[in-house]
């Protein structure tokens, strides 16, 4: 991260913060210990990066630049452990087990405890079992799609995932909220809000927040489009977006085939 008004770097602010403060910390309490020992100006989509980035079983932390190789979770870099969505504590391997970044079959990286588990390691990002079944689906479709960008109804560019120094556009920490996935084509940028289920028209508003972020801080005279994935969008969403050109709606289907298998076939 770079650093900001002579500061150190933003990770090593979040780290001394975090060594500072007892027990199981808020983004929003770290953010505030931060800006108490280096003032207002840090930049809060910064912070979040780092945090993200620092914590070793966030399974978005390997879209930053210092975890984009397979690695064990044992440098600086690595200091915080996810007690919940929002939530961290100091990073102990003796209590929470070693993690590390490992490549996947399908050629990408994830974020995985080691053999070695530790003493009490806490795995789950939110504490009901549903609710984290959830939170990984919508990861694992978040990952698959930003692997494989669709192809839009009315746009023959092909798209390709946003990148920046240190990040690349899975989980875009900006001003106004996280992006799903932001990618690029033809100069142009493209910002996907993706939801599990049904989209509601709440949606609209959130992904016209994002856009106006990007138009502002990225997009400059190019144009910013907007696409709402979700597996059912429903008639509200549908009668809102009519009035705004430049988001799309599209709609996912999940399938499952299972087979029977026997030990003597």
């Amino acid at each position: 991260m770079s650093k900001e008004n002579g500061c150190p770097p933003v990770w090593k602010m979040i780290r001394e913060a975090v060594q500072l403060m007892n027990g199981e910390c808020s983004y929003s309490a770290i953010k505030a210990k931060v800006r108490s020992m280096y003032g207002d100006d840090v930049n809060d989509s910064s912070m979040t990066c780092s945090i993200i980035s620092g914590a070793v079983n966030h399974t978005s932390r390997i879209h930053y630049s210092e975890n984009k190789k397979p690695r064990v979770a044992d440098t600086e870099y690595d200091y915080l452990f996810n007690t919940g969505r929002g939530k961290v504590v100091w990073y102990e391997p003796q209590k929470h087990g070693m993690w590390e970044i490992a490549q996947a079959t399908d050629g990408g990286l994830i974020v995985r405890p080691t053999d070695d588990l530790g003493e009490n390691p806490v795995q789950v990002v939110d504490a009901s079992p549903e609710a984290y079944g959830m939170f990984a689906l919508e990861a694992h479709l978040r990952d698959y799609l930003a692997k494989n960008l669709p192809k839009l109804p009315g746009h023959d560019a092909s798209l390709t995932l946003y990148k920046t120094e240190g990040r690349d556009g899975v989980e875009f920490q900006t001003d106004v909220g996280p992006i799903d996935i932001l990618a690029t084509g033809n100069g142009d940028f493209y910002v996907f809000e993706l939801k599990l289920g049904r989209g509601p028209d709440a949606a609209l508003g959130q992904i016209l927040r994002y856009m106006g972020w990007v138009k502002e801080h990225l997009a400059g005279n190019r144009s910013v489009f907007g696409i709402i994935i979700a597996s059912d969008i429903g008639q509200k969403l549908r009668y809102a977006a009519t009035q705004v050109p430049n988001v799309k709606l599209m709609e996912y289907d999940l399938k499952v085939d299972l087979r029977s298998v026997a030990l003597h076939c």
